[in-house]
Parts: structure tokens; C-alpha cells; sequence
């Protein structure tokens, strides 16, 4: 099975939506989705990752569902943090915080540094998450077996899964389907807008998830659109 994460298009976040841009990059994206196909579409339930999902699922003929969890809004609460004037961001901005230390390489547990506005939310945050999308690829034929970061296949298939979501949740999400500690990942790793991820899960008994790509903009560059990275960085 391979399970495409992929960002929502330029958004206009006062109103939930897509901006021009963005549904010129949601329009892109499915011609590149639709190279090989999907056989089935999951979306976050705020709006600038269902019209991002949309041209996907009407180019293939797909059904769109909802999957509350992946709403930027539930891991925004988790795992934000406050600056010193008082303004929110997300915890892994704090990079230098971070990464500036050789004692948060050595520990895998992240949730008594300091680096979030509440470490117990957040904490409980990355129980439930892991929780929703272990629960998520159990539907798929893949159970988590609780030995290092194996899923037993009691299902194995070819399907190739959409999953339309967000920064802050789909860099939090593929942490744990990589087993990378939070901190470590979000801060070094970033997704861009329409950005696709692959994780593949193979194998016939235990299956290991493996990225194949990350953040993937090539059907941007084959559509002509500009190259940024958050629409304001020309990479």
C-alpha cells in the first residue's frame, strides 16, 4: 500500500479556503495523483483541505471522507507554544530551542522540555494521535504490533490512499508513522503547500513504514506554477 500525505494548497486562512493559487495547485496535484491512480480519498475536515482534496476526487471519480482527526485545528492545540510578546506558533519553530542542545538527541521524550504551551497536552496530544491513525491504518489492513515500529498486515494490498491534511498535523502524523521523536522531526522536516509524501507499506507479515518521498513538488514545476516554499520563498 502506498499512503500519499498531502498539504493543502495556498489558503486564505480567514475564510477556510483556497486562494486562486491554491486551487491552481489543487488542480495540479491531481493530475499528478492521477498518474497511477487512487483508490480512495481522505480529507481533514476544515475547508482548505477538502477543496484541495476536491479536484482529486472528481478528476477520479472518487468519494471523499472525513476524518476529524486530521484537523489542524485539534494538533494545533496540542502542540503550540507562545512566544515571549505573547503570540502563538507552533512549538517546532522554536528550532534553535530545539535542536541547539546534544541532550534533546539522547532523549526520545520530548514532553518535559519545556518546548510546548502545556507539555502534558501535549503529550496527551501524541497519545491520541497515534491512537486515530493507528486506528486509521487498521481500517486500511495494517495493526500496529507494539514491537519496535512494525504494523502486522492482516490485509495487504496495492491500494494507493490520498489523505489531504495540514502542516502541523501531516509533519506531526508522519513523526509517528516513522518513529522519529516530535521534536527532532517537525523541527528539521517541513512540508510545502500541495507537498506530497509517500509512505509505503510493504511486505507480506509485518510491514515497516518507509518514506519514499517527502514533500514532493513536481507536479508544480510540470504545471508551471511558481516553485515557493510557503508562497513566499522561491526554492
Amino acid at each position: 500500500m502506498l499512503l500519499y500525505i498531502v498539504r493543502h494548497g495556498i489558503p486564505d486562512y480567514a475564510t477556510d479556503s483556497l486562494t486562486p493559487d491554491g486551487w491552481l495547485q489543487a488542480k495540479a496535484v491531481a493530475r499528478r495523483l492521477a498518474v497511477h491512480g487512487i483508490d480512495e480519498v481522505y480529507a481533514s475536515p476544515l475547508g482548505r483541505a477538502k477543496q484541495t482534496a476536491q479536484p482529486t476526487c472528481e478528476a477520479l471519480g472518487l468519494a471523499m471522507h472525513i476524518e476529524p482527526w486530521m484537523s489542524e485545528g485539534t494538533a494545533w492545540k496540542h502542540f503550540c507554544c507562545d512566544l515571549p510578546d505573547g503570540r502563538g506558533t507552533w512549538a517546532f519553530n522554536q528550532r534553535g530551542k530545539i535542536l541547539g542542545n546534544n541532550e534533546h538527541y539522547t532523549d526520545r521524550d520530548s514532553f518535559h522540555r519545556g518546548f510546548y504551551r502545556d507539555d502534558a497536552l501535549a503529550a496527551q496530544g501524541a497519545s491520541a494521535l497515534a491512537a486515530a491513525s493507528d486506528e486509521f491504518l487498521s481500517r486500511l489492513g495494517y495493526t500496529r504490533t507494539g514491537e519496535g515500529n512494525g504494523y502486522r498486515v492482516t490485509n495487504g494490498n496495492d491500494r494507493r490512499i490520498a489523505a489531504f491534511c495540514h502542516q502541523g498535523f501531516g509533519l506531526h502524523w508522519l513523526s509517528h508513522l516513522l518513529n522519529i521523536p516530535y521534536h527532532i522531526f517537525t523541527a528539521s522536516f517541513d512540508i510545502s503547500h500541495t507537498g506530497v509524501s509517500i509512505i509505503r507499506f510493504s511486505g507480506s507479515e509485518i510491514s515497516y513504514p518507509q518514506c519514499l518521498c517527502l514533500s514532493d513538488l513536481s507536479h508544480i514545476y510540470g504545471d508551471g506554477l511558481p516553485l515557493r516554499y510557503h508562497n513566499n520563498l522561491d526554492i
